[in-house]
């Protein structure tokens, strides 16, 4: 099981790149070895948006947390 600790870390360097780009991101819950996130800011509306998910926060959050799953947007 994930612990929110070791998601918000690995959050935290995502969420300074979507920053960068006027967006953003939240930690909605872990589900399993699952994590449910929400974008926000420019990055809720941004019809690139599912590419940021799947090549950005999931693939840097599995570098970190091996055991995650998926990254699901809320």
């Amino acid at each position: 099981m994930m612990d929110s600790e070791r998601v918000q870390e690995a959050l935290t360097d995502v969420r300074k790149a979507l920053e960068a780009d006027g967006g953003g991101i939240e930690l909605v819950k872990i589900e399993g070895n699952k994590v449910h996130v929400r974008l926000l800011g420019a990055c809720a509306g941004c019809p690139m948006r599912t590419m940021t998910l799947k090549n950005g926060v999931e693939r840097v959050l599995k570098e970190r947390i091996p055991e995650l799953e998926e990254v699901v947007p809320v």
